[in-house]
């Protein structure tokens, strides 16, 4: 009899957002106080900001055309805290969430 197998995602897969949607990995959280007090997993932080790893075309307007997203691969950015819908792709876990969640560019 056969079985089923899950298959895994490989290391080589992109995510291509649609709309005005990004993709964001978030930073690593910090591990340690500014007075060196190493704190555990539990009790750090999910830090609010990230990296673009991918943009989608634009929000469609009206007229049919797509309107220009602000940000662009590669760009780190502040976010709200709870935004963004979790994915899990390998090792590596992203973020998937609107381009209107996103607060500032940081340059």
């Amino acid at each position: 009899m056969a079985t089923a197998t899950k298959k895994r995602p490989s290391a080589g897969v992109t995510i291509q957002p649609l709309g005005d949607r990004v993709v964001i990995r978030r930073d690593e959280s910090e591990e340690t106080t500014a007075g060196g007090i190493v704190l555990p997993d539990a009790a750090q932080d999910k830090p609010a900001r990230g990296r673009v790893v991918s943009v989608g075309d634009g929000r469609l307007l009206d007229d049919g055309s797509r309107g220009e997203m602000q940000v662009k691969a590669g760009d780190r950015v502040l976010f709200s805290s709870y935004s963004g819908e979790s994915i899990q792709l390998g090792e590596e876990e992203y973020l998937l969430m609107g381009e209107d969640n996103i607060l500032a560019v940081i340059e």
